[in-house]
């Protein structure tokens, strides 16, 4: 028979677990807030009234942007770019990862330092602008996808985790006819699921959360992202782009409306994140094969 020994806790431990309790608690009332005024009902909601609770529960707020023509807008180049340019990073970073790893190739070593060089230097904002404009991507969703198709970070973890991939492996697969390709996506990519799945949603949080790129190479108010959008509310305080659908007097308070946007803007990710947790684990810590 075997018996299990617990610690027991000291007042210490007590205190400790106190503490961070009531640090988490205060950390979630911003959440709880938001969550509050955007379910609280427009003809109950006061100004500047601290709301824990709604005192009267509504989805009119929620309705409202949904109903509006410049949220559907924005959601939907928000979903574009960040479905599009997901598949894309995902594609272009564990292809050039791959070919990395293979030291037989001609100008290898070059690549490479070209790659780590860009982790120090960044050739600042101005000159990415004028590449944007010169090749004629201003106000199109591209500008969004095609400059940050990859970076050096992502290049130099992911072919770490491929240098870990047994080299006998891709050998035998070469003897029984596979090409470079056919062992790329038959035996690289099947044993790269868990970073595949880490960077796929790093990726799309990245693309979901665009705010800076939209904001200097989208001036068209039709093709804005819900981060610009979410500005506009919040920020500058102007609800006037929502308002498109449904006539002013039946506007909820523009307060409710901020807060509806910020939680329909945070509720894909968080959907995505619970079926991906386990793979960026696995991602993060695992190599392909244990020897």
């Amino acid at each position: 028979m075997s018996f299990v020994h617990t610690k027991k806790m000291t007042a210490g431990d007590y205190v400790n677990y106190s503490l961070l309790g009531i640090i988490a608690l205060f950390s979630l009332f911003p959440f709880f807030y938001v969550l509050s005024i955007s379910f609280t009902d427009p003809s109950s909601y006061v100004p500047f009234k601290f709301y824990i609770f709604p005192d009267k529960w509504s989805l009119y707020s929620y309705r409202y942007i949904l109903s509006t023509n410049s949220f559907i807008n924005s959601f939907n180049s928000t979903v574009f770019v960040t479905v599009v340019g997901t598949v894309l990073n995902v594609l272009f970073t564990f292809t050039m990862a791959y070919g990395l790893t293979k030291k037989k190739i001609p100008g290898r070593n070059l690549f490479l330092g070209v790659v780590i060089v860009t982790l120090f230097f960044n050739a600042g904002v101005i000159p990415n602008y004028l590449v944007v404009k010169n090749v004629g991507l201003l106000n199109s969703y591209w500008s969004l996808i095609w400059p940050s198709l990859t970076n050096a970070w992502s290049l130099v973890v992911v072919k770490s985790f491929m240098d870990s991939i047994h080299p006998e492996l891709e050998e035998a697969a070469k003897i029984d006819g596979c090409s470079d390709l056919a062992v790329f996506w038959r035996i690289v990519v099947p044993l790269s699921l868990p970073a595949i799945a880490a960077f796929t949603l790093f990726f799309a949080v990245g693309h979901w959360n665009t705010y800076f790129s939209a904001l200097i190479y989208i001036s068209d108010t039709k093709k804005w992202t819900l981060q610009l959008l979410i500005k506009q509310l919040v920020i500058e305080g102007d609800a006037s782009g929502v308002a498109q659908t449904l006539d002013n007097d039946a506007a909820p308070p523009v307060e409710t409306i901020r807060m509806a946007s910020i939680v329909l803007a945070m509720l894909p990710i968080l959907i995505v994140y619970p079926f991906l947790q386990k793979y960026f684990a696995k991602g993060v810590m695992l190599g392909s094969i244990k020897g």
